[in-house]
């Protein structure tokens, strides 16, 4: 689909790409649920059958809310026909063990696929870019046939689309020029899921220039006072029932676990897995120096015991280094936000703060790459070094997620997702610049060679080839090679693997930044 072809015909073509998509996750229904299944049926029967001051107070359940008030707000909306299909769905307390009602489960699969919907809109408006240029097509399909979406919200089990959905919808915003719809947008976002709380910072200075400055003192001051008006209104309405109720320390103890530890149970393929393998090997030399090296007893993943660290070498790791190393990884994007405050930037500058907040947070779940895989997708196709970039991306992004999906039922699956995303790539980019450079008078072969070489170069080909090896000793041969013993290798190689693409995007995303905004 070039160009040239009408929005009609676009929004039409794309409604197309989100049914199909839509079967898929039907077809995925009865796949395996992970613990985020039990946590928001829990979350949908609290938030019905309780008051909203007894949400966060509530325990009859491991499963506490910590999510922020729209989100739960969100859940009782969702919780309200559950009672004509299956009144367990709102009862309390919630069993151990879900009920094995087909109709149970399919109530709540149907929620996570009618919530996509505000994903679906959000792209119909994102098929015109700042330029008021019709996106190609295939951009808006990279992010309606997502793999990694459509692994973690209709197989594992999460609403990262209706989120997803939210920030989409405040980029549009932002990229048309309507910075106070923008930022009320973001403010609902934090309000419901309160991690994308790492773009905040690009946020603030972007429509600090853009929208309030350069437009005189007295409106500027104007325009400052109406935007803050907006965002504290979104929070007041999402937070002044608490501060009434006198739960505001509650609420944030649970929206902010920084007891959890450095990592989440699953390593994320980010900076903090090299500090711990560096750690390791430093350990590992200087015993073999005669150094006495003491074992730490503090969890990467559960807090730290006491006061002690849990690396053997190197200085333990706190929120706030971690916060101070998010917030220096992202100055060079908040300069040029400052200095350059473009809209037709915003998308990947709030991409890249995402990925600052992804390579060097605390406790961030390996779920967290959507947050920056999803809007780079929208500007994929811009030029063949985003290509690369993304298809190098995606492929990374999505395999890091398949310790998520462990059960052997499950295995063909997200294979067959990753595998047939990753072709859906090659033709349709191949397609894409092939159809560019033949209306530019450059000579292409039919296979598209010309093409293939410039988003597929020997490294970027032999690095993805990597990822079979490690799934094939993974899933083949550890067994084989070790029995019982090192069960976690093959996650850590995962990680540690995964985590070489994800530094490589990171650095890559800072040099576009620094070159080209």
């Amino acid at each position: 689909m070039t160009a040239s072809t009408s929005p009609s015909t676009t929004a039409a073509a794309a409604v197309w790409a989100f049914a199909a998509a839509t079967c898929v996750k039907l077809l995925l229904v009865p796949t395996y649920r992970s613990t985020d299944f039990d946590v928001h049926r829990y979350w949908l029967a609290l938030t019905h059958a309780l008051p909203a001051r007894q949400w966060y107070t509530d325990v009859s359940s491991q499963w506490t809310l910590d999510y922020p008030p729209f989100f739960a707000h969100f859940s009782r909306l969702l919780s309200l026909p559950a009672p004509l299909v299956d009144a367990a769905l709102v009862s309390l307390p919630v069993p151990d063990a879900p009920p094995s009602s087909a109709a149970y489960l399919l109530y709540l699969r149907l929620t996570v696929a009618f919530s996509d919907l505000l994903l679906l809109a959000a792209v119909l408006l994102l098929a015109k870019d700042a330029r008021r240029r019709q996106r190609p097509f295939f951009a808006l399909v990279l992010v309606l046939w997502s793999p990694a979406l459509l692994a973690v919200d209709h197989v594992h089990f999460q609403y990262n689309g209706f989120l997803m959905g939210l920030l989409l919808l405040s980029l549009h915003f932002l990229e048309q020029g309507k910075d106070l719809a923008g930022g009320v947008v973001f403010a609902t976002l934090l309000c419901s899921k309160h991690l994308f709380l790492v773009a905040a910072p690009v946020y603030f200075v972007y429509l600090f220039r853009h929208y309030c400055c350069g437009r005189g003192v007295v409106r500027g001051l104007g325009r400052l006072v109406l935007m803050g008006a907006g965002v504290l209104s979104v929070f007041a309405v999402a937070f002044a029932p608490f501060v009434y109720y006198g739960q505001m320390q509650q609420l944030f103890s649970r929206l902010f676990p920084f007891g959890r530890g450095l990592f989440h149970a699953y390593w994320a393929p980010n900076f903090w897995v090299f500090y711990i393998i560096f750690d390791k090997i430093l350990a590992f030399l200087l015993r073999r120096l005669g150094f006495d090296i003491e074992m730490p007893e503090g969890s990467f993943t559960r807090g730290l015991v006491g006061d002690s660290s849990p690396f053997a070498v190197l200085p333990k790791v706190t929120p706030m280094t971690t916060f101070l190393l998010v917030i220096l990884a992202m100055t060079p994007c908040l300069v040029k936000a400052f200095t350059n405050p473009q809209p037709k930037h915003i998308i990947r500058w709030v991409a890249y703060a995402c990925s600052c907040g992804f390579m060097f947070g605390w406790h961030v779940h390996e779920k967290a790459s959507l947050h920056f895989t999803i809007p780079l997708a929208l500007i994929a196709m811009d030029s063949l070094d985003d290509v690369r970039h993304y298809f190098l991306l995606s492929i990374v992004s999505c395999y890091s997620l398949f310790p998520l999906l462990f059960e052997n039922q499950e295995y063909p699956i997200k294979v067959l997702l990753l595998l047939t995303y990753g072709a859906l790539m090659w033709v349709g980019f191949s397609s894409h610049f092939a159809a560019n450079s033949a209306r530019e008078g450059k000579k292409v072969n039919g296979s598209g060679n010309l093409v293939k070489k410039k988003f597929t170069g020997w490294i970027s080909l032999g690095y993805l080839s990597g990822m079979f090896a490690i799934e094939l000793w993974s899933r083949v041969f550890h067994h084989h090679v070790f029995g019982d013993r090192l069960p976690f290798l093959p996650l850590m190689m995962v990680s540690v693997y995964c985590g070489v693409g994800m530094m490589y995007s990171w650095m890559w995303q800072l040099s576009w930044i620094v070159r080209h905004t």
